[in-house]
C-alpha cells in the first residue's frame, strides 16, 4: 500500500508551545576562555534566540554559575529580552543537578526541551544527557554555544547526537517557531528580529523590502 503524504508538520519540529528554553553561563568569564566561536557571533546567536523565544512566548530559563563570586553577569543580550525574570545561579557545572533549576523545569512542564550555553563539553552535555536519561527530549542549538577549542565542542556535539541530542543553528530555531509566513501576527517580529541578527539573511530582507517592498508569503 502506498504511503499517502499529508501537509502536516513532523512531529520532530519545534513550536512555541510545545518547549522549553535553557540558556546556560553566557558569562564574561565563560566567555573569555570560549575559542570555538567568536564573542560577535556568539552574542548576536544568543541575541537572536533570545528575543525569538521572548517573542514566541517560549517558557525560558535562564541560569548562571558563581555569578557573583566568579563568572560574572549573564549578557544583557539575554536578560532584556526578559526583563525582570530571575536568574537562577548554581555551584554545579551540571544544571540538571541544581535543584531550583529542577523545580523550574517540573514547573513549566515540558518534556521537550532546548539548551543553549557555554561551555559546551561540560555545561551542555551534562545537562542534556541526564535529561535524555529521564526521558526528555533534548535539543541544542550549536551556534548559541561555545568551548575553549574547536575541538572540545565539536566532541561534545558529536558525544550528544550519538546519545540522542538533536542538533540545530539559532536561525534555523527562530524560523523553525515561524514555520509559515502566512502567520502574519510574528511576521514583522520574525523579520524585525532577523533584520537586526540574521547576518545576511537580515541584510537580504532589507534590501528586498527597501528596493522593492518584497516579503515573503
Amino acid at each position: 500500500m502506498a504511503i499517502q503524504a499529508t501537509p502536516t508538520p513532523g512531529s520532530r519540529l519545534v513550536s512555541p508551545s510545545d518547549h522549553a528554553l535553557i540558556l546556560i553561563d553566557f558569562q564574561s568569564q565563560m566567555s573569555f576562555a570560549t575559542k570555538s566561536i567568536d564573542a560577535v557571533n556568539l552574542r548576536n546567536n544568543a541575541a537572536l534566540i533570545s528575543r525569538a523565544a521572548a517573542g514566541f512566548k517560549v517558557p525560558t530559563i535562564l541560569t548562571t554559575v558563581a555569578e557573583k563570586s566568579f563568572s560574572g553577569p549573564m549578557f544583557e543580550e539575554i536578560t532584556s529580552a526578559f526583563p525582570g525574570q530571575a536568574l537562577l545561579d548554581r555551584t554545579s557545572m551540571n544544571t540538571w543537578e541544581d535543584a531550583s533549576v529542577i523545580d523550574e523545569v517540573n514547573r513549566i512542564g515540558k518534556t521537550r526541551l532546548v539548551f543553549a550555553g557555554l561551555w559546551t563539553s561540560v555545561c551542555i552535555v551534562g545537562p542534556t544527557l541526564s535529561a535524555l536519561d529521564q526521558g526528555f527530549e533534548c535539543y541544542v542549538i550549536a551556534d548559541a554555544c561555545g568551548d575553549v577549542s574547536t575541538e572540545a565542542h565539536e566532541r561534545a556535539m558529536e558525544r550528544m547526537v550519538q546519545a540522542g541530542v538533536q542538533p540545530m543553528t539559532s536561525l534555523q530555531y527562530m524560523l523553525e517557531l515561524q514555520r509559515d509566513w502566512a502567520r502574519t501576527e510574528t511576521y514583522d517580529m520574525t523579520t524585525g528580529i532577523a533584520k537586526q541578527y540574521g547576518g545576511a539573511y537580515g541584510l537580504g530582507i532589507i534590501y528586498a523590502k527597501s528596493m522593492f517592498n518584497a516579503h515573503e508569503g
